[in-house]
C-alpha cells in the first residue's frame, strides 16, 4: 500500500488529478476512431502516451491516470493480441506514466492511479453510461479480477476503479481487488444524486464505506454542476477521502459529431471539499493548472 499518497490524501491541501488523457493526445493530432480508443496508443505509439502525462505533471497534477481504461484482455483479443501481449501492454501503462513522472523532474511526490474502466468500456457501445449489462456480479468480478491483477502487479501507487454506472459493478469490483495489496478508489460516473444506472447515491458511496481497499470515493465523467453535492455525500457516507474529476461541462452532439456549450468547469471545483480534484473529458492542462494554482500547489 502507497502510504505516502494515502497520508497525502488526508493531510495537507487537496492533490491535483490530471485531465482527459484522451483529450491531451487527440489535441496532439492522434486519432482515436477506435474501439480500444487511447488503448491503441500503448501498442502504437507509446511515446505519445508519456508526453500526454508529462503535460499534465507539468500544468500542476499531482497524480496521472494511466491509458488503461479501455485496455482489457478480452478487448485486446478481438484485435489479435494475446493473453501474453496484452498483459505486456497493461503493465506498460504504469511504465509508462512513471516515465513522464520522471522526466517532470518536479520536487513535489508524482504519483500513478492505474486505470481500471468500467465493463462498458470494452463493449465500445456507451454502455457504461448506462451499467446493468445483463451480468452477475460473479461474472463482473471474473472479468475485471485478471486485469486488476496485472495492473496491480506493476505496482501504481493506486488503482482507480473510475467511471462505473453502477452498483452492481461497483460490488463486483469491491471483491475483485481484495487481496491484491494496492488501494483503490472507487469513482462512479453519475446523472445528478444517482448513479448513471439511477440508483441513489447514498447507497451507491455505502457499498464502500467499511472495504480496507478503497481509501478514497468520488465520482467522475459527470456535469460539474453534480459535483458539490456528491462530494458531500461521498464524505458523508463514508468518511473518506473525495475525488471529483467532471467533464468540462460540453455536451457531445451525435447528430453533429461535434461538441455543444462552453465549459462549466471551472477552478472553483477546488472548493468542494474534495482531496483529488482534476477533470475528465474534454478537460486539458491548462484547466489543471487553473486548479492547481487554486488549491495553492502552484
Amino acid at each position: 500500500m502507497s502510504t505516502d499518497l494515502a497520508t497525502a490524501l488526508t493531510e495537507g491541501p487537496p492533490l491535483v488529478l490530471d485531465g482527459g488523457l484522451s483529450n491531451q493526445l487527440a489535441s496532439a493530432g492522434h486519432d482515436l476512431s477506435d474501439e480500444l480508443w487511447s488503448a491503441r496508443l500503448l501498442a502504437e505509439a507509446p511515446e505519445a502516451i508519456t508526453e500526454a502525462h508529462l503535460a499534465y505533471y507539468r500544468a500542476g497534477a499531482d497524480v496521472a491516470i494511466t491509458a488503461s481504461y479501455q485496455a482489457t484482455f478480452e478487448g485486446f483479443a478481438r484485435r489479435g493480441i494475446d493473453h501474453a501481449e496484452a498483459a505486456r501492454l497493461l503493465t506498460s501503462s504504469v511504465e509508462l506514466a512513471r516515465a513522464a513522472a520522471r522526466r517532470a523532474e518536479a520536487t513535489r511526490p508524482l504519483w500513478v492511479a492505474a486505470s481500471a474502466g468500467p465493463y462498458g468500456a470494452m463493449l465500445a457501445d456507451g454502455s457504461e453510461y448506462r451499467g446493468r449489462y445483463g451480468l452477475t456480479r460473479t461474472e463482473l468480478e471474473r472479468f475485471h479480477r485478471p486485469r486488476l491483477e496485472v495492473l496491480a502487479e506493476a505496482a501504481p501507487d493506486i488503482l482507480a476503479l473510475e467511471t462505473i454506472p453502477d452498483t452492481d459493478e461497483a460490488a463486483a469490483l469491491l471483491h475483485a481487488v481484495r487481496g491484491l495489496g494496492i488501494p483503490a478508489w472507487l469513482s462512479y460516473t453519475i446523472d445528478g444524486n444517482h448513479t448513471r444506472a439511477g440508483q441513489p447515491l447514498e447507497a451507491a458511496f455505502a457499498l464502500a464505506a467499511d472495504a480496507e481497499e478503497i481509501i478514497a470515493v468520488g465520482v467522475n465523467c459527470c456535469a460539474p454542476e453534480d459535483v458539490p453535492r456528491a462530494v458531500e455525500t461521498a464524505a458523508r457516507i463514508t468518511g473518506k477521502p473525495v475525488v471529483a474529476y467532471p467533464n468540462s461541462g460540453e455536451t457531445w452532439n451525435a447528430r453533429t459529431r461535434s461538441w455543444d456549450n462552453a465549459p462549466t468547469l471551472t477552478p472553483a471545483l477546488s472548493t468542494t471539499g474534495a482531496r483529488l480534484v482534476g477533470g475528465c473529458c474534454r478537460v486539458g492542462p491548462e484547466t489543471i493548472t487553473a486548479i492547481a494554482r487554486a488549491l495553492g500547489r502552484t
